[in-house]
């Protein structure tokens, strides 16, 4: 059921409560809040381009970090809540970061809190977090970031980087085919001791990871939740 959004939500049990977000000069988007009791810390999660908040990956992390008493709080872009296929525009999707973080803050105003996403939506926060830091955010966690387009090697994307100046955790397949890890680990070794990157053996820009690894996909969320819950403990 929705609920107005300055209203606080109890944490209580893992069950995800959905509510709605008033993005400034765009529209109203929706967003689940899934928060333990137990919960230390709580991360606003974007979605990538491709799929939106409910995709099962993005339901899979959140349940395997509610395991680990790490809330998440997920929201969907204003292309995606209209059923469009081509994201927002940066000014648009930033909007809509700096809305959630905002959503998340009047929520749960006791926890620590993060801010994220999958690649394209891990991209539009550090963008927003950039251009003017998104208050109380204490970290960012990129669920594969996206360097560059399929089959275009480049590092132009992570250039804003260098304007981030809280912490950042890279979850990166050794296969995704948007960051190749040799441009990658480059560009977050000289972001210096404010980033770290996590590497996922044989996982592709999903995070799928082929048979012959031995493992499924569901060690690999495992694998993501436990590398996140890590970096969120530390601040």
């Amino acid at each position: 059921m929705a609920q107005p959004s300055g209203a606080h939500v109890a944490l209580v049990g893992p069950d995800a409560v959905r509510f709605a977000i008033d993005v400034p000069n765009a529209t109203r988007v929706s967003a689940l809040l899934q928060a333990p009791a137990a919960a230390r810390a709580l991360l606003v999660l974007a979605h990538g381009a491709g799929a939106g908040m409910t995709h099962p990956f993005m339901a899979a992390l959140a349940d395997a970090l509610a395991a680990r008493a790490v809330a998440t709080m997920r929201y969907q872009f204003p292309f995606m809540e209209a059923g469009g296929r081509r994201p927002d525009g940066p000014a648009v999707a930033q909007a809509t970061v700096r809305a959630a973080v905002d959503a998340a803050r009047a929520r749960c105003p006791d926890l620590r809190l993060y801010a994220g996403g999958k690649s394209f939506g891990g991209r539009m926060t550090s963008q927003a977090q950039a251009q003017l830091p998104l208050p109380a955010v204490r970290g960012l966690v990129f669920v594969g970031f996206p360097l560059h387009p399929a089959g275009k090697p480049s590092v132009a994307r992570a250039d804003h980087l260098a304007g981030v100046d809280v912490p950042m955790l890279f979850l990166q397949g050794t296969r995704d085919e948007l960051a190749g890890l040799a441009l990658l680990a480059p560009v977050v070794d000289a972001l210096g001791a404010r980033a770290r990157l996590h590497v996922v053996d044989d996982a592709d820009h999903a995070f799928h990871v082929r048979r012959a690894s031995g493992r499924d996909d569901a060690a690999v969320i495992g694998e993501l939740a436990d590398a996140t819950t890590r970096f969120v403990a530390g601040g």
